[in-house]
This record gives C-alpha cells, sequence and structure tokens, in this order.
C-alpha cells in the first residue's frame, strides 16, 4: 500500500476540522475492509490519524443506498460509548458535517490486531470473546440509564435502510414462505427502544487492543433494541465455523463465553426477555448473510449454504428461546 496525496474532499475536511494548514502536504494511505466508507489513514506530523467519509452507495453488488448523514450519528455514538467504556472506542478528534467526514486516532494493527484476522486464523479465544460481551453490555446498560440520549439518534429510516431492510426483508422476497416472519423480527426489533445500538458488531469492526475490545464503524448508530447488537455479533460466531470448520468447536466456546458475559451485564431489563428476542432474531441474520443484500464473502460453496438456509429456516419455522439451544442446534448440524 503507497503512500499518495488523499482526494480534495478528504483534504478539504481536514481543513475545516483544523487538522491540517492551508498549505501542509500531507501524505495518506486508501484503507480496504469496508463497504460503506471512504476511509483514509493520513499522516501528520508526530502522528498518524484515520479520516471516514460516508459513501451514499454501498460497495456491494446489490443497489443499496443509505443516508450519507449516518456519519454524525456515528460520532455521536462514540462519544457515548466513550463515555460508558472509554477503552472500547477510538479518540473521536473531530467531525466535518459539510462532507459527513470524521476524524478519530489511527490504532496501528501491531498493537491492534482485527479481530476478524484473529479468527480466520483459528486464534479464537473464549476470554476475549467475554471481553466483547462485557463491554458490549456495559455500553447498552450506561446508555439504557439514560433515555434522554434517544432524541440525539433519530435514525429509524437510516437503520432500517442500513440493516432491518436490506437483511430482513430482503431475505423474505428470496425465502416468501419465510417472510412473514421475518417481518415480524422487524417490527419486534422496532418496539424496543431500550438502549444505543451500535448496529454493526462484527468481528471484521472490532479489534483486539491491549486494554480489551475497541469497536468500530458505528454507522448504524440506533436508539432501539440492544439484542440486535448481540444476535448480530453471535452470528459471525457461527458463520466462521464454515469457513474455518477445523476451529468450530472453538468459534462455539467463543459463542458461549459472548452470550453468557453479555447476558450476565444486562440490567435494564430481564435478561431472559432480552436473550429470547435475539435467539429468535439469529436465524433471520444467519439466514441473510447468504439470501440477503450483504452475503459473507466467505461462504461460496453451495453446500455451506445450503447447510444455513436449513438450520435458519428451521429456526425461523420453529424458533427456541435459549441461545445455548440455538448453539447446539448448530453443532449438530457441523456434525452431520
Amino acid at each position: 500500500m503507497t503512500s499518495a496525496t488523499p482526494p480534495d474532499e478528504i483534504l478539504q475536511a481536514l481543513r475545516r476540522m483544523g487538522l491540517v494548514a492551508g498549505g501542509e502536504t500531507i501524505m495518506a494511505k486508501k484503507l480496504t475492509g469496508g463497504v460503506s466508507s471512504d476511509i483514509w489513514r493520513v499522516d501528520l506530523p508526530g502522528r498518524s490519524i484515520c479520516v471516514k467519509r460516508a459513501l451514499a452507495k454501498l460497495n456491494v453488488a446489490a443497489d443499496w443506498h443509505a443516508p450519507v448523514i449516518r456519519n454524525r450519528y456515528e460520532a455521536s455514538w462514540m462519544r457515548c460509548a466513550a463515555s460508558a467504556a472509554p477503552d472500547a472506542v477510538p479518540e473521536l478528534l473531530a467531525q466535518d458535517e459539510a462532507s459527513d467526514a470524521l476524524a478519530m486516532a489511527y490504532l496501528p494493527p501491531d498493537n491492534y490486531p482485527l479481530w476478524k484476522t484473529q479468527l480466520k486464523d483459528g486464534d479464537a479465544r473464549p476470554d476475549f470473546a467475554i471481553e466483547v460481551g462485557r463491554a458490549l453490555a456495559t455500553i447498552h446498560a450506561a446508555t439504557a440509564a439514560q433515555p434522554s440520549l434517544a432524541a440525539q439518534f433519530p435514525t429509524d429510516a437510516i437503520f432500517y435502510a442500513i440493516r432491518l431492510e436490506p437483511y430482513l426483508i430482503a431475505t423474505g422476497r428470496r425465502h416468501p414462505d419465510r417472510a412473514e416472519r421475518l417481518q415480524a423480527l422487524v417490527q419486534v426489533t422496532l418496539a424496543n427502544k431500550r438502549s444505543l445500538v451500535h448496529g454493526d458488531v462484527s468481528p471484521k469492526n472490532i479489534l483486539a487492543g491491549p486494554r480489551g475490545p475497541v469497536f468500530l464503524d458505528a454507522e448504524c448508530a440506533w436508539w432501539g433494541d440492544p439484542a440486535f447488537d448481540l444476535a448480530f455479533c453471535l452470528n459471525h460466531l457461527l458463520l466462521k465455523c464454515l469457513w474455518k470448520p477445523w476451529a468450530s468447536n472453538r468459534f462455539l466456546e467463543c459463542f458461549g463465553a459472548l452470550a453468557s458475559a453479555y447476558c450476565g451485564g444486562v440490567d435494564w431489563e430481564p435478561s431472559f426477555d432480552l436473550e429470547v428476542r435475539a435467539a429468535h432474531l439469529l436465524p433471520g441474520l444467519l439466514l441473510a448473510r447468504v439470501d440477503g443484500k450483504s452475503p459473507v464473502e466467505y461462504l461460496s460453496a453451495e453446500p455451506d449454504k445450503a447447510r444455513v438456509r436449513r438450520v435458519a429456516r428451521e429456526l425461523l419455522a420453529r424458533p427456541v428461546d435459549r441461545l445455548a439451544a440455538l448453539c447446539a442446534i448448530w453443532a449438530e448440524e457441523l456434525q452431520r
């Protein structure tokens, strides 16, 4: 990855944010891995920073658009989350609403490896999964205790456009005999407005920092159902079992550790109620990652997709209320 002068939109945003002087020459490197933002590492005298600018059309095969104003709510999520769990969020340096860009501290991969990369290598440690569950529950609990924060996140339309429609509604169009159930999950999710939701808690958005997990890319920030974040994250641990089958037992251990740690931190509602919503939602998200608008890139073999469809469709038809029971059903499928 070679250094280059950043696009003029990024350079102008840096100047408006007061991070670069008018005549100052800077070098930058375009970062890869995301589908919803233009992301650059910018090297300034004495430090490097990360600059993100939201894209109106996401870089996926499907025709998928989302309002770029979501960048502003990501910055608000970072501020709120930092108040609850300072080590779990990058430092927010500045925001430029004119370009829908924000600047944050750059966290070098040598010290902050990506959790997805570790999982790809089979490095699936239940102790880190516990930290992820605890940190997520801490953020949810702290924000649930401040219901006035809801006014800062009038993002129902954005969350629907970038999460509920492309994952659940679009999947229902591919599976019309499960569409009614998927629509019901949307309605339950929309009805449970309890805390500040990240909306994209995935291993690709979690760094394994020296002081615990660091959550990135809260573009889907929403005041809503925290069960969505839990289910969204656990879903990836199930899918990784097909990606790296030789490490599936480790992934399932991480599933149980994360779920247990998270549920142990739920104090804003009965933990069982939240677990039921997460267990019911998870099969919809599982099916969405093969037949929705944003399929996971690492499941391309039709036999693997067929296994996802078989389990997810069955669980949508006959839901289970406990995450451990759902995990056990998935484990049985892996033994076939």
